[in-house]
């Protein structure tokens, strides 16, 4: 339609049409922003649950990392997710060589502002991934607040990635900003076992510090944490928590991963994009919610390997690019084969 102004008219229209194009079986139509929301109320006398994700993260041509690997598992559970490409790389940076474009802060504000100018800021969730500087962080950080004074009840789902396996992989000041300004502000954390280290100060190395870590992250801000990966002797792991009422005791469950003989990309992502997605369904069950992100992780895990193996390639010699297209009913409906067990 051209130009900036968003008159009425056109607001109504955008939303009629929304409606038509990208109907849900669960009401989640995607009405944009929240003139939307007051024209349906006008004409319809209800207000349609519009379910909007903002997603922050690196993007790459090839393979699937990054918002490759998280947009498309959330759309396939019936949500809309407007990606924000916060790098956009022709691979990831495993492959001898990469070439691309890195966004500033600048340029992040210009597209806030862009949506802003046209009523179109409206979002339900901001999930943010791989962050490689402290001026974007904290870019970010005000990005959370103007979307939270447009809707105060935003879930902010931070992967707060950083590092892992002992090696930090972002500039060393990244990890104090994340402390002590992401932290308090994050609905939902998944940090891998390296990254809750980083953030809580203290070495995790059993199941009882993994627990110590999550009860450190509820008191400096989220209500749910979800160690999407803990290492343990041979065993490994996920640790859940999920503290319903500020100050009390929360809901504590691990679930059991049987490790993989391979090394896969996007995987964390990958994961933080399906504990969002089906923890918005379950909302009151992180546990729930957990089980069916890991057992269709799995399930996707085990589709790569075989592929590869059935070509012949070794799929210890290098990293296996996730069979993502490929796994779509392992996305949409996991056969929950992976279950939690409750810490008393």
């Amino acid at each position: 339609m051209g130009g900036c102004i968003q008159t009425p008219l056109i607001a109504m229209l955008q939303c009629i049409y929304s409606i038509i194009v990208y109907p849900s079986d669960m009401i989640e139509w995607g009405c944009w922003g929240e003139m939307s929301h007051v024209f349906l109320t006008e004409f319809g006398g209800f207000i349609v649950g519009s379910i909007n994700y903002a997603y922050i993260q690196s993007h790459t041509v090839q393979g699937y990392v990054g918002n490759k690997s998280a947009v498309f598992p959330l759309q396939l559970l019936g949500y809309d997710v407007d990606p924000i490409n916060s790098v956009q790389f022709s691979n990831h940076t495993g492959y001898p060589t990469f070439k691309g474009q890195v966004l500033n802060g600048q340029q992040l504000c210009d597209l806030i502002e862009g949506l802003e100018a046209n009523n179109l800021l409206y979002y339900t969730h901001l999930l943010t991934g791989y962050i490689g500087s402290v001026s974007f962080l904290n870019t970010v950080l005000q990005v959370v607040d103007k979307l939270r004074a447009i809707n105060p009840k935003l879930t902010y789902v931070c992967d707060p990635v950083m590092g892992d396996e002992g090696k930090l992989y972002v500039p060393p000041e990244l990890v104090s900003v994340y402390r002590e300004k992401v932290v308090p502000v994050a609905s939902m954390l998944t940090p891998n076992q390296f990254e809750a280290e980083q953030l809580t100060g203290f070495k995790i190395n059993s199941e009882s510090a993994g627990l110590e870590a999550c009860n450190f992250l509820h008191a400096a801000g989220p209500s749910k944490v979800v160690i999407t990966s803990m290492h343990v002797g041979d065993n490994l792991f996920l640790i859940g928590s999920h503290q319903k009422v500020k100050g009390q005791p929360p809901e504590q469950f691990k679930i059991v991963i049987p490790k993989i003989p391979a090394y896969f990309t996007g995987t964390g992502d990958l994961m933080t994009a399906l504990l969002l997605g089906w923890s918005n369904k379950y909302p009151d069950n992180l546990d729930k919610a957990a089980e069916l992100a890991v057992s269709s992780l799995q399930a996707l895990l085990h589709r790569t390997l075989t592929d590869y193996e059935r070509v012949g390639y070794d799929p210890q010699s290098s990293s296996l690019e996730i069979r993502l297209i490929q796994s779509q009913d392992d996305i949409r409906n996991p056969q929950v084969i992976f279950k939690g067990n409750d810490f008393p």
